[in-house]
Formats: C-alpha cells, sequence, structure tokens
C-alpha cells in the first residue's frame, strides 16, 4: 500500500497539447451552448389570463375559485382520491398539501395574454391594458401578493401584428421600470414562432430595452412558444428549434408547446387535438432533445376540456386533467398550462403524487449512490443527476419537505445542488 506501479506511455506531452489546442473551439463552443441547468426553480405550470380579465386580487381569486371547487366536488381525501384513483396511502398527504399550496400561493406562474386570448382591439384599449397590466404586476410584487414568475404574452413576429406586440412590449416594460423596475421572476412569451429570424428580433428588442435603461446585458429574457409546424421542421427539411434558440442570443428561457395551434396546423381535427396527441408527442421529442442541456427549461400545452358544470363532468375533466398531467411528468415536461381555477386541484395533486410516489426509492438509490453501497440498481452519476434533480423540484414545488429529504438522504440542499450539476440556488 502507499507505492504506485510504474506504467509505460508512449504519447509524449507535445501531443495531448496539440490535441487540447485542436479541441480549444469546440471545447469553448460546448460550454457556450451546453451550459447545463441554470439552477432556478421551474413553476410547475403557467396560468393563462387574458388582459382585459386581470385584476389586482386575480392570484387570490383562483385560489379561493379552486377551494370552492373541491369543497363542492371533492369535499375530503377519501372522496379526491376514489375522483383521481390516487392511492390509499397517498390521498390524506396529497390532499392536505393540495388544500395548503391553493391557500397559500395557488399560482406559480401567471401569463397575461395580449395574444389569441385578448384579440385584436383598437390601438388605445391595448396600450392601456398592457400599462395596467404593468401596474398591477408591480403592485402586486410591492405588496407580496404576486405569483413567484409572471409576465406577458406579446403577438407574435409576424407581418400583420408585429408593431402592435412590439408597441405592447414596449409599453409593458416601460411602466414596470417607472414603476420601480424588473421585477425578480419576469417572465415574457413570443408565441406562433416559425423561423430564427423572429427570436433574433426579439433578442434585438430585449437588448435595446436594457441599453436604453441603463440594464444589465442579459437581464431580460423570454420564453419561445411552439405553435407552428415551421418551427419544428423548416422548408428546407432542416430540425429548427435548436436554431431557435441559438438565435436568441442566451436570452431563451424555455420552449413552450402550443396545443391548439400546432394540432391545427397538422390538420389534427378539433375533437382530438390534445397535449397527447401522436403530433404532439413528436412535436414535444424535438423539443426535448433540442433543449438538452442547453438549460432552457420545457412546458408541455393544456387542455381545454374545463372542469365546469354538474359533479359527473368535473370529475370526468378531472381525470383527464391529472391524466395529462402525470402523463407529461413522467416525459420529463415538468410544466403546462392551466385555464381554469378547478384545474389547479388536480395540477397539484398529480405533481405531488408523483414526487411522493418516488421519493423513497429516489432517496435510497441517491443514498446508495452516495455511499457507494451497492443495491438493487446499478447507478451512474447521470442517474445521479436525475434522482438529485427529482428531489429538488419536488421541494421546490411544495411536495416533499426539507427535513423529510435531510432525514432519508442525510444531503442537504446545497449536496443535492452538486449532485444536480446546478450552480448556486437563485
Amino acid at each position: 500500500m502507499g507505492q504506485h506501479e510504474t506504467v509505460a506511455t508512449t504519447f509524449a506531452a507535445s501531443v495531448r497539447e496539440a490535441v487540447d489546442a485542436s479541441l480549444a473551439e469546440v471545447d469553448a463552443e460546448l460550454a457556450r451552448r451546453y451550459p447545463g441547468d441554470p439552477g432556478t426553480r421551474q413553476p410547475v405550470h403557467t396560468v393563462y389570463v387574458p388582459a382585459d380579465a386581470l385584476a389586482a386580487d386575480t392570484v387570490r381569486s383562483w385560489g379561493d375559485r379552486a377551494l370552492a371547487a373541491l369543497d363542492e366536488h371533492a369535499p375530503d381525501a377519501a372522496a379526491f382520491a376514489a375522483i383521481l384513483g390516487l392511492r390509499d396511502d397517498l390521498a390524506e398527504e396529497v390532499y392536505e398539501r393540495v388544500r395548503d399550496k391553493l391557500s397559500r400561493e395557488p399560482v406559480e406562474d401567471l401569463r397575461v395574454d395580449f395574444e389569441d386570448g385578448y384579440g385584436l382591439r383598437p390601438d388605445a384599449e391595448e396600450d392601456a391594458a398592457a400599462a395596467r397590466a404593468a401596474r398591477l404586476l408591480a403592485a402586486a410584487h410591492a405588496d407580496g401578493t404576486a405569483a413567484p414568475y409572471g409576465g406577458i404574452r406579446m403577438k407574435c413576429m409576424e407581418a400583420a401584428v408585429r408593431d402592435r406586440g412590439i408597441r405592447t412590449l414596449d409599453i409593458f416594460l416601460t411602466a414596470l421600470m417607472e414603476a420601480g423596475g424588473l421585477p425578480d421572476g419576469l417572465l415574457l412569451t413570443l408565441p406562433k414562432v416559425s423561423c430564427p429570424e423572429q427570436v433574433t428580433a426579439m433578442a434585438c428588442l430585449a437588448e435595446e430595452f436594457e441599453k436604453a435603461h441603463g440594464l444589465d446585458a442579459g437581464r431580460i429574457g423570454f420564453e419561445i412558444q411552439i405553435e407552428t409546424t415551421q418551427a419544428i421542421l423548416g422548408a428546407d427539411g432542416r430540425a429548427t428549434v435548436a436554431r431557435l434558440i441559438d438565435a436568441a442570443r442566451g436570452r431563451a428561457t424555455s420552449l413552450h408547446y402550443g396545443t391548439f395551434d400546432y394540432s391545427a396546423a397538422c390538420q389534427v381535427a378539433a375533437a382530438h387535438q390534445a397535449p397527447d396527441h401522436p403530433v404532439a408527442d413528436h412535436a414535444k421529442a424535438v423539443m426535448q432533445v433540442a433543449a438538452a442541456g442547453t438549460g432552457v427549461r420545457l412546458s408541455d400545452g393544456s387542455t381545454n376540456v374545463l372542469p365546469v358544470g354538474p359533479a359527473e363532468r368535473v370529475h370526468d375533466a378531472w381525470r383527464l386533467h391529472h391524466r395529462l398531467v402525470r402523463r407529461s411528468l413522467a416525459r420529463a415536461y415538468y410544466q403546462g398550462w392551466d385555464m381554469h381555477p378547478a384545474q389547479l386541484p388536480t395540477r397539484y395533486a398529480a405533481v405531488y403524487a408523483f414526487y411522493r410516489e418516488g421519493l423513497d426509492r429516489a432517496a435510497a438509490r441517491l443514498v446508495a449512490y452516495v455511499g457507494r453501497a451497492g443495491g438493487e440498481v446499478m447507478d451512474e452519476p447521470a442517474t445521479a443527476r436525475a434522482l438529485s434533480g427529482f428531489l429538488l423540484r419536488g421541494l421546490d414545488c411544495g411536495a416533499l419537505d426539507t427535513e423529510e429529504v435531510a432525514r432519508l438522504t442525510g444531503l442537504t440542499r446545497a449536496d443535492l445542488d452538486g449532485l444536480a450539476g446546478r450552480g448556486p440556488r437563485m
């Protein structure tokens, strides 16, 4: 022990140095394009509210209406579990966590819509709505009632509505600056992207605004909504999504799948437009591969089957929504869009059950990996990243508690961040 075997080598130091020099540019390019996970919290959903429906109490109102739906259609854990098929041992825990979430933080990401959900309005009306949205968002942040994330979806970069979209974006951001500055958690959505040049135009707008207001370069990021077939496959037959990410010049924060526009573009009949249609799965698989390693997050779309009306209809809609959310989670789409307050109970039920069902096994595998204890599964560093990422997502959304994760794993939040390859938490 303590002695090292002498081994023979052939390559001279100059050979290794030459290889390093030949790959230096590639190393730098890979580091630029694939920085990895940003280490920030990802909201589990985006709530979609037309601009003219936005109010000072929108977030609280959605929570209250969601709780009212529970009270009316699933007044206790047993009833909720029976509707959704939750495991008996999880029913009470999930139900109480859902109710707590709806009381405490019902909306994680609020998107004020100036596009399809708002439509075409007189310029003066949209001007006023954009300024009002900024004032309400700023006021909510000031009094602590804002969702952790929020912003607007502007009109797209297509010629017919381009000027209107740019003006709305300008008014909204300028009003935020006048109200005290851009809030943390600001998210902007660029819809109906069909070519990289439209993304570059959005990046240029963000850069110009930053320069005009003395903001740090890169302060303004934006989401790219994938709603056109050209965003997946260009006219030249080339895959487009990776080019869209590159065209954002480091400002793309996430890719959001647009269920209904994309399905319609593929000629899917209205009755079959859904997040689990084969055309949706294909588009989302392409998005997933293009975004892997880039730090750009993914979001699934929505279902337009709303839980409203008599109890039987509400329960059917809940079961559908719950199944779709669980399906997305299993496919590594950890975010989606919700369009009605009564969808919040099943959003959080699906998310919480997903993480709580997997907690014990993920913790045990991570303990075995860290301790090199072996076990029934031989995990590698990549799997350890996935296991720690799973626990971190569960912690971020409230499905798991810091104390129970520490008890099961012996690991701190910082330990999990390190295993997941995340930077310092922001």
